[in-house]
């Protein structure tokens, strides 16, 4: 089987190509609701998009560093904090003001971890009641920082370098944790002058970014479901093809690797930096325990169906140190919590994480996705593994990042 291509991938993708000189072809451009929403937005600010009917290549003629036009109407993220946060940055150095908005859900989710770096580059940003969206930015000449995020968070990272690209001189950022470095990969593919040493990564502001020719791998997050499914279910023997296997984004197999998963790696390759294989699953008796702390943001987007799958590990799961679960798509920790109780299982939420007792048996039930894509996927692994027929109210959240989530399931499981 294989799964669509990697939505952060092609936000980056997309939004570099919007910068850069010249055209840019991406193939296997994510069909995800979220991918969707960035796009929209940069054509509201004059780039020229082509997307062939039925095929997942877009053409984006860049418009160059600064070269963005000022919006008509309200930019709307939909969905999609990556969009809000992410294109933030890029229009932190435009000499206009935007507003951007999102639906209910985005409405939500704090911006503030944004706003602070933005205006000390000199930009200035108001949002809504609580750091919320909507978000509105007025552009100006960008002075360089050197930011040291509060939260490890690959989007806001991606702002401030992506703001810094249009600086006089050199923005670094400092992270406390490693997050997924796609934003430096792409950078360097479209010639930006990037280093990085150890947590920090700068950027040197004013390079001519070029455009490309790009292939985006399959997103490893959505295959993350298959994987679960397959280590879950009797007699199951999957390959998941041309999936990103980006060691920033693949702590769900080191995490599952000494519990006694049988996944393995085939068919390595080296394409635009991103590192892309194929993942053999087995059928796999898994020990469970207690996931250190400082896993928690490689594992941020998995730890939903992991603690699905916690439920039949031997010695259950434990995590602690996720407390940014419950200020995404929704409150995550929460709604696991609440979904795996109404399946018959025993959970204890904390603050920032869950501890999910091992050997249990779920039952269908009715559950709710709360608008959240990552837990209507996560919980129709659940009613696989479930005994009795399962209803997941909402299911169409699934859209956000995997439209053809359900057809793909009911394929791979007959």
């Amino acid at each position: 089987m294989a799964v669509p291509g990697d939505k952060s991938i092609s936000h980056r993708y997309a939004l570099l190509a919007a910068l850069a000189e010249g055209a840019s072809e991406i193939r296997g451009f994510s069909p995800a609701a979220d991918c969707a929403s960035t796009l929209r937005c940069l054509e509201a600010l004059g780039v020229r998009l082509e997307r062939p009917a039925g095929g997942d290549t877009i053409r984006i003629s860049g418009a160059g560093l600064g070269g963005l036009n000022a919006p008509e109407a309200d930019l709307d993220a939909g969905n999609s904090g990556s969009t809000m946060r992410m294109l933030a940055g890029v229009l932190a150095a435009h000499p206009f003001r935007s507003r951007l908005v999102g639906d209910e859900s985005l409405s939500r989710r704090p911006m503030r971890r944004v706003i602070e770096p933005l205006e000390r580059m000199g930009a200035r940003n108001t949002a809504g009641e609580g750091g919320r969206p909507p978000l509105e930015i007025e552009g100006a000449a960008l002075a360089p920082i050197r930011y040291q995020l509060p939260v490890a968070s690959a989007q806001v990272k991606t702002a401030v370098l992506l703001a810094g690209l249009h600086a006089t001189g050199e923005t670094e950022v400092v992270e406390p944790a490693r997050t997924r470095d796609h934003t430096e990969i792409a950078l360097e593919c479209f010639g930006a002058r990037v280093e990085r040493n150890g947590r920090s990564t700068s950027v040197r502001g004013g390079a001519a970014l070029k455009g490309q020719t790009l292939q985006v791998p399959g997103d490893f997050s959505s295959a993350a479901f298959f994987i679960a499914a397959a280590l879950a279910l009797p007699e199951s023997n999957l390959v998941v093809h041309n999936v990103g296997l980006n060691p920033t984004r693949t702590a769900l197999l080191d995490a599952l690797a000494p519990m006694g998963a049988r996944v393995s790696v085939l068919n390595l390759a080296l394409i635009n930096g991103e590192l892309v294989g194929d993942v053999h699953v087995e059928s796999s008796a898994l020990a469970g325990g207690e996931l250190p702390p400082e896993m928690m943001p490689g594992l941020i987007d998995e730890l939903p169906v992991l603690a699905v799958l916690g439920t039949r590990m031997e010695r259950g799961l434990e995590f602690h140190g996720a407390a940014e679960l419950r200020v995404k798509e929704s409150d995550r920790l929460s709604a696991v919590a609440g979904n795996l109780r109404r399946m018959g299982a025993e959970v204890e939420e904390s603050p920032d994480g869950l501890r999910v007792p091992g050997g249990q048996r779920l039952r269908g039930g009715e559950v709710e996705s709360c608008g959240d894509h990552r837990i209507a996927m996560a919980f129709a692994v659940a009613a696989l593994c479930a005994d009795g027929d399962s209803v997941i109210h909402g299911a169409a959240a699934a859209s956000v990042s995997f439209p053809a989530f359900y057809d793909t399931l009911a394929t791979v499981c007959r």
